[in-house]
């Protein structure tokens, strides 16, 4: 029997090949379709008969009659239709790699095309589960088929770019291809309940390859919501599913179950597609317990709740979940850690700790108690040091948190912050631990939403009756029928008259103790000091100690922007003696951070007014100090600073649709003659200790803001004769702090090293840096490439940008588009 359906075929593969009439041609397709049911034809010779069909097909064979035509048409496509379709597959898809325009490669994209719709992928995930997948494979065959199955959207689009048809692209082939999967762990679950033997390690095999391809999303947003609900109802269906994930290869496991967790509804979910496959595979609990959680952080809240809810719900599992708040407390708590991960990253964790904390009971909880209890005295502390206000609250209400749990409620901490949405947001995590059912199955029931009160209604839903010998509001109150009278533009009116003179002011604030008086002179000193510039002059110094010493004794409206323009009007009108004492005082003994703040608030926003231009008629200061209101409040806030550097960088950039820029004109301003008794007091004693200050050390705060400060000096002196000399010291001063461990200091430096590079003479740039010149690149380099911190990575880039816009414009080299 079998030479003679080898000659059969040999004579029928001839004929196709050499023979031009139709009715040969018709026979021979004829009888290799009727061979299609019988084993030793599609296991010998049924590739080797395609192969022939598309290397023989011709325009004459699709050129005859129409009847031939059509019958030659459905025949050809029974070939590769009806066939095994592992074999169809692989021969369509390294045809269409192979061949170029024509109307054969039309004709194989057209075949496969009806390929996909017929069902065809589902038949091969069958064929290879049936029978407990002894299927007569080769492992490198089975792998070329995986790799074919999971890559055809990369493979065809490879070849036909954009003419690929829409079935073959990734959003309409991967859901096909999950439906197939589908479809064939139902079959699965047929058999198994008829007593027949299954495999699904190919299936898994496939599914492994789609995913750590990376369209996971793709596969898991058909599969989990129908596994998820197929799941809650047959316990088969868990047992299928379990084996399916069970059986997928390791180094695929990470995105399978990735994939998996985002697209689950709720941790009930993930228990029962997953059963204890946490527990037995090593590489699923080092994804789940420690990757997910530790190393990652771009993953949605929901995910991390259903993590740590899979593993509350199961006792052999809840071992686990204490392993991994052990793990969490060590990272929490971890200072280095603080430092050297970015705001995003601390925020998971924070959210990974209180859910981890939530899910334990009243005896884990008194079990893990000292470690938990280390983790929030030293995590708290840890991040009430750092520079940065959203890791100093997250501190704060992760220690607020833990407290109530550990501790009693006579001595929980207590912290005074102004909550924002992220930090609501943690806090209510402490309140949502319930795992018991899913996500999906808790929905809004339509009876129990908010409805308006009828009328008659309390608040309380109660029916509002009138009591007998009671009247109603109206008849109580006879006076709702009258107009009330607006108070509301009234003010106090104040004993007190504000002060005409500068030196009546200084009394006022020095000795006394009316509260009205001190406010009227507050609301009066700013515009006093600009008119009377030569009794300000006499006093410039006097006035600057009692301002900076000044305190908010009487609770004054707006003290610190009042006190804040004063300082500054006090500046800019005799600006060397009280710069020098500012500059003095910044590094004197006795004075607290926040005083020292305010040296370089003010002496900041004073050269900021200063280098206006002249021909500019000087309209006040209100427009800087409004903008510095903020920074009063927030001390690590510097974006009204950095705008100033974003806009010049964008008008020194060149791009070819805009054409040439023109360089900052320089105008006459008061600062650039004094821009350096500004800049050099305050580079002049920052390595020296003091008994309440180390720059270098405990103090990171003050440092990172002196860092800013002198950064937009340097940027303020563009074009001043003093310049040249104020970049060479400033990145002498940089030099020495760039691989400072706080975050606000790195943003310090690059700040610093971008205003240097914007301002500073190219020629003489160069020159400064010398030999230095690759290691500074390479350093910006590392830090744009590196950095935890977003800011300091951006920054960076930016200064590489003018760094080699400087070395163009020195070596004369064309400037294209940067």
């Amino acid at each position: 029997m079998g030479s003679e359906v080898r000659l059969q075929v040999c004579s029928c593969l001839r004929t196709l090949s050499s023979s031009r009439d139709s009715g040969e041609i018709v026979h021979a397709l004829r009888t290799l379709t009727h061979y299609l049911e019988d084993d030793e034809f599609t296991r010998l010779h049924y590739t080797r008969a395609l192969q022939v069909l598309v290397s023989a097909q011709s325009s004459h064979w699709f050129n005859r009659s129409r009847d031939d035509k059509e019958e030659i048409k459905k025949l050809w496509n029974e070939m590769f239709l009806r066939g095994p379709p592992d074999q169809t597959l692989l021969l369509l898809l390294d045809t269409i790699s192979s061949t170029g325009e024509s109307a054969g490669l039309e004709r194989c994209v057209s075949v496969l095309e009806k390929f996909l719709s017929a069902g065809r992928l589902q038949v091969l995930l069958w064929s290879r589960c049936e029978g407990g997948g002894s299927y007569a494979d080769t492992p490198q065959l089975r792998e070329i088929i995986i790799g074919h199955l999971a890559a055809l959207p990369s493979i065809t689009s490879n070849h036909l770019h954009t003419n690929t048809p829409d079935a073959f692209l990734p959003q309409q082939y991967y859901p096909l291809l999950a439906a197939s999967i589908l479809a064939t762990l139902e079959k699965t679950c047929h058999a198994l309940r008829a007593g027949r033997d299954c495999s699904l390690e190919f299936v898994a095999q496939v599914l492994g390859k789609v995913c750590i391809q990376g369209y996971s999303s793709q596969i898991f947003e058909i599969l989990a919501p129908r596994l998820s609900s197929l799941t809650r109802v047959d316990p088969l269906w868990q047992r299928v599913t379990q084996r399916l994930l069970e059986n997928v290869p390791e180094r695929c496991t990470e995105c399978v179950i990735t994939g998996l967790m985002r697209c689950l509804s709720g941790a009930t979910a993930a228990s029962r597609l997953m059963g204890n496959l946490v527990v037995t595979n090593k590489k699923a609990q080092f994804v789940l317990t420690h990757k997910l959680l530790l190393q990652q952080y771009q993953h949605p809240t929901r995910l991390v709740k259903s993590v740590l809810g899979y593993l509350a719900l199961d006792p052999e599992r809840r071992m686990l979940l204490k392993q991994v708040l052990r793990s969490v407390c060590q990272v929490w708590c971890n200072s280095s850690a603080v430092k050297h991960t970015s705001v995003e990253q601390q925020l998971y964790v924070s959210k990974a700790l209180l859910l981890c904390v939530a899910l334990l009971t009243d005896s884990e909880i008194q079990e893990l108690r000292q470690e938990m209890l280390q983790c929030m005295l030293g995590g708290v502390q840890c991040r009430l040091d750092s520079n940065i206000v959203r890791i100093r609250r997250m501190g704060m209400a992760v220690g607020e948190c833990l407290s109530h749990k550990l501790d009693a409620p006579g001595s929980q901490l207590k912290f005074q912050y102004e909550p924002d949405e992220e930090i609501r947001e943690l806090k209510s995590l402490m309140e949502s631990a319930s795992v018991e059912e899913d996500d999906e199955e808790h929905q809004p029931d339509a009876s129990s939403s908010l409805q308006p009160e009828p009328k008659g209604q309390g608040s309380a839903g109660r029916t509002v009756t009138s009591e007998p010998g009671r009247g109603s509001d109206s008849e109580l109150d006879s006076d709702d029928d009258l107009t009330p009278y607006d108070m509301s533009a009234d003010q106090e009116k104040k004993e007190s008259s504000p002060p005409h003179y500068v030196r009546d002011c200084l009394e006022a604030l020095m000795s006394s103790d009316d509260a009205d008086r001190v406010e009227l002179s507050l609301q009066v000193l700013d515009s006093l000091l600009r008119k009377n510039v030569k009794a300000t002059q006499e006093v410039s110094v006097q006035f600057s100690k009692v301002l900076l010493h000044l305190e908010d004794r009487f609770n004054t409206p707006c003290f610190h922007s009042l006190r804040q323009n004063a300082m500054v009007a006090l500046t800019v009108t005799d600006i060397k003696p009280v710069v020098d004492y500012w500059t003095t005082e910044f590094y004197s003994l006795n004075y607290n951070l926040r005083q020292r703040l305010d040296i370089l608030e003010v002496l900041a926003l004073s050269a900021q007014e200063l280098s206006e231009p002249i021909r500019n008629k000087h309209t006040g200061a209100q427009p800087i100090t409004a903008a510095a209101a903020a920074a009063i409040e927030r001390c690590d806030d510097i974006t009204h600073w950095r705008q100033i550097v974003e806009k010049r960088i964008q008008s020194k950039t060149r791009r070819i649709s805009k054409g040439g820029t023109q360089p900052v004109q320089a105008v006459p301003n008061f600062y650039a003659p004094v821009a350096g008794f500004f800049f050099f007091p305050l580079l002049r004693n920052y390595d020296r200790s003091q008994v309440t200050f180390d720059l270098l050390g405990s103090d990171h705060l003050v440092l990172g803001r002196l860092l800013h400060t002198l950064g937009l000096l340097m940027h303020l002196a563009i074009n001043a004769p003093v310049a040249s000399q104020m970049g060479r010291a400033l990145l002498d001063f940089v030099w020495v702090v760039r691989f400072h461990t706080d975050q606000m200091v790195r943003r310090g430096v690059m700040f610093a090293v971008c205003a240097v590079f914007l301002s500073m003479p190219s020629e003489n740039l160069l020159t400064e840096l010398g030999d230095d010149l690759m290691e500074t690149r390479a350093w910006l380099a590392d830090v744009a490439e590196n950095d935890c911190d977003a800011d300091c990575r951006s920054l960076a880039v930016q200064s590489l940008i003018l760094l080699d816009k400087n070395l163009k414009s020195q070596l004369q080299i064309p400037d294209t588009e940067t």
